[in-house]
């Protein structure tokens, strides 16, 4: 599930990348990250972030400003996309069920399974994936069909 999250991710930044630079960074009213650009950073960020705690790894953070190119935003979605590949493939089955009973540095709220938080990581990207889509609309850019079951 994690990797079809990603190829519709995919599909969107294709997409993204059709759109003028300045209007990527575009702030839009009413959303909490406030411009295309944002959005895409707050979803690579917090699931590479989500996934370094789960390994109870500090996790040191980065912004847009660390991504001013598409290219190089195309680069962090690749190394954040990879590194989560392989904590999953370093997990047997029983450790991606099991709830975590140490907490780690960096956790908020209660603790859960892996499988738990990377279903989070799933729905939190699609939720801004929606966003996003939304405000490439307002732009007047409507984006491809992303949904996971494509027609």
């Amino acid at each position: 599930m994690r990797g079809a999250m990603h190829e519709r991710l995919d599909l969107l930044l294709r997409h993204v990348a059709t759109v003028p630079d300045n209007l990527q960074h575009e702030p839009i009213p009413g959303f909490g990250h406030s411009s295309i650009r944002k959005q895409l950073v707050h979803i690579l960020t917090c699931e590479e972030g989500w996934v370094h705690d789960l390994q109870d790894k500090t996790f040191a953070g980065w912004g847009e400003e660390d991504c001013p190119t598409m290219t190089s935003l195309l680069s962090a979605k690749s190394r954040v996309s990879e590194a989560t590949r392989t904590y999953l493939n370093d997990l047997s089955e029983e450790q991606l069920n099991t709830t975590l009973t140490k907490r780690p540095v960096d956790w908020g709220g209660e603790l859960r399974s892996p499988a738990f938080i990377l279903l989070h990581v799933i729905t939190h990207a699609f939720h801004h994936k929606g966003q996003i889509v939304a405000m490439l609309r307002i732009l007047g850019y409507p984006a491809p069909d992303t949904d996971l079951q494509q027609v």
